[in-house]
């Protein structure tokens, strides 16, 4: 009777988001051990590769503006700041929906998964590389500055050598954030199926003999 009722409150909305957010956590654990992995540790990875970019990004706008001082003060936070932003990022567009059963459309998981590949792990580490690295040649005098009315021109004069060497970096990122957030859709609907089915049985690792 109760289980009657349970399928019934699922299937016709009854149960309110912070009770499926509970039963869905509650269950993550009896996900395979690959797909907790994945799912617990892929934004971080994720992260990383936009650390890696920004310090791309770094390298190339300091080569373009002749900078050879401060080269660890400007590397950190090109490292550092953008592999936060692509992982809170990645959290709040991706792995906190699914987990609180707010995305349930796998084409839409995987725009955002492209999305904050490209724009958290691309195009902020080159947003974030020009002014710090604009900022350090204008105080070192090692690159000609533009008059005030040409800052701006000078800045896209500047970025596109760069923004040509990156396609390859944006692509990747792309592509890396897509195929993580499908794997991680692939396990929101395991998580799913252990939660909500009436058999409730927890789901076997293939790779486990």
């Amino acid at each position: 009777m109760s289980e009657n009722i349970q399928k019934e409150g699922v299937a016709g909305k009854g149960l309110t988001r912070v009770v499926i957010a509970e039963m869905l956590a509650k269950n993550f654990e009896r996900l395979p051990d690959i797909d907790q992995k994945i799912f617990i540790y892929g934004p971080m990875y994720l992260g990383g590769n936009a650390g890696l970019a920004g310090l791309v990004a770094n390298s190339l706008y300091r080569r373009a503006l002749n900078v050879k001082q401060a080269a660890v003060t400007s590397n950190l936070p090109m490292a550092v700041l953008p592999f936060l932003t692509t992982f809170a990022l990645y959290s709040a567009a991706v792995s906190t929906p699914l987990l609180s059963g707010d995305l349930n459309c796998p084409s839409c998981a995987l725009l955002r998964g492209a999305l904050v590949g490209v724009v958290g792990g691309g195009l902020y580490p080159m947003l974030l590389a020009l002014p710090v690295n604009f900022g350090l040649a204008s105080r070192y005098s090692t690159s000609p500055m533009p008059e005030k009315g040409n800052v701006l021109r000078h800045c896209v004069d500047i970025s596109r050598p760069v923004m040509r060497r990156m396609r390859a970096v944006l692509v990747l990122q792309a592509f890396f954030g897509t195929y993580l957030s499908s794997r991680n859709f692939e396990t929101y609907t395991k998580l799913a199926q252990i939660t909500f089915s009436s058999s409730g049985e927890e789901l076997e690792d293939p790779n486990v003999l």
